[in-house]
């Protein structure tokens, strides 16, 4: 289990890089104004605000890759436990304040890794 929760948190992990890069750098491309459903006009007026929203989401992943290669695995595993949340609970609010598939692509994966860890524990 221990490997399955490690694979988890890896993947919200990269899911989270993806992020910024699409909030940072893709925001006014094809992909991502698809990817938002967002007007050419629409993304260019936002574009300083999702790439400010892009770099939260680089802490995220940040976070969570620091919690897979710290040395002390009780330290690693509270490191998990806090960014998975923030992850979750980021998903939870825009899912409820922005787009409801934010729940499935964010808050959804999130929790199941959360829950993974903490079986794995």
């Amino acid at each position: 289990m221990q490997t399955l929760a490690t694979i988890l948190v890896a993947i919200i992990a990269l899911e989270h890089v993806y992020i910024l890069v699409l909030e940072m750098f893709l925001w006014t491309t094809p992909r991502g104004l698809k990817a938002f459903g967002m007007t050419p006009a629409q993304a260019e007026s936002t574009k300083v605000l999702a790439a400010n929203q892009g770099l939260y989401n680089g802490f995220l992943a940040a976070g969570l890759f620091w919690s897979l290669i710290h040395p002390d695995p009780a330290f690693a595993y509270q490191i998990k436990l806090f960014f998975l949340g923030a992850v979750v609970l980021a998903g939870l609010y825009g899912g409820a304040t922005a787009s409801r598939k934010i729940f499935v692509i964010q808050a959804l994966p999130a929790a199941i890794a959360l829950v993974a860890v903490l079986i794995a524990g």
